[in-house]
């Protein structure tokens, strides 16, 4: 049976905590590294629910994306979504590693599963961060081609069946879908790598309303597609990631982790 501290160290040898961005809280942080685990559950969020679904399923761990300390904690109790978080963690004994940027950077991780999710082919970075142990490049971002589409209205509709999204919002530049970037989460100030790498279309979330009218000025196509959707996709990396390394592990994606809004 893995510990907490072992299976902190597989997913630091995939995805280097090391590599996460300066103002991120990435790593173990909840639970005693000693605990025994037999069943993990993983989510994009660590929410009330989750605990209580991990609670109710008997798992000593959590793995999520999104860190549930991000700014600093001044006190922890239930008069906070945090502190209630953070107290039904350790009054039921449940550990919580988060990886974030990091898991946003590395090969195979969520941008490649964006990338893989979108079936775009030659895929390649679009925003370099550094160079990994082996001498290969990390970073932020993706670029690869698409089979085509003659219109973003066309590509769009694929974009929210694929990536499951209650909605999307649009700047159509009027340009055929060919060559498309994608940086899960929130990747909107990107766009001046994007159109460097010649891309015609972008796919990411969180999208402010200047940067709409700065993609209708550099004649791109953007696509806001949620936050949730755009990174949910590699819940599945981390189940395999985790399955791989220890078959004997029980690993479950929350069910109730879910898009935090609805679209009429």
């Amino acid at each position: 049976m893995a510990t907490v501290k072992e299976i902190y160290d597989h997913l630091d040898n995939l995805a280097p905590f090391a590599y996460q961005m300066s103002f991120d809280n990435s790593g173990f942080l909840v639970g005693r590294g000693e605990t025994q685990v037999s069943k993990v559950m993983v989510a994009l969020d660590i929410t009330e629910d989750v605990v209580e679904e991990a609670r109710e399923a008997g798992c000593q761990l959590i793995v999520s994306h999104h860190p549930i300390i991000f700014h600093p904690v001044k006190r922890i109790t239930d008069a906070t979504p945090t502190g209630r978080i953070l107290l039904a963690l350790v009054e039921n004994h449940i550990a919580a590693i988060c990886a974030h940027t990091n898991l946003d950077a590395v090969a195979g991780g969520v941008n490649d599963a964006l990338a893989e999710a979108l079936k775009l082919k030659e895929i390649e970075l679009l925003h370099q961060d550094g160079w990994d142990e082996d001498g290969d490049p990390y970073g932020i971002g993706r670029v690869g081609t698409a089979k085509g589409y003659d219109s973003l209205t066309d590509f769009a509709a694929f974009v929210r069946e694929a990536l499951h999204a209650p909605g999307l919002r649009l700047e159509d530049a009027g340009r055929p879908v060919k060559k498309v970037a994608v940086g899960g989460g929130s990747c909107g100030d990107m766009l001046s790598q994007v159109v460097e790498k010649g891309c015609d279309t972008f796919v990411t979330s969180d999208v402010r309303y200047n940067v709409f009218l700065d993609a209708r000025s550099m004649g791109l196509n953007l696509i806001d597609a949620g936050h949730f959707t755009t990174e949910n996709v590699v819940c599945p990396v981390l189940v395999k990631w985790l399955k791989e390394e220890y078959p004997e592990l029980e690993v479950l994606i929350s069910k109730r982790q879910k898009e935090v809004f609805s679209c009429l």
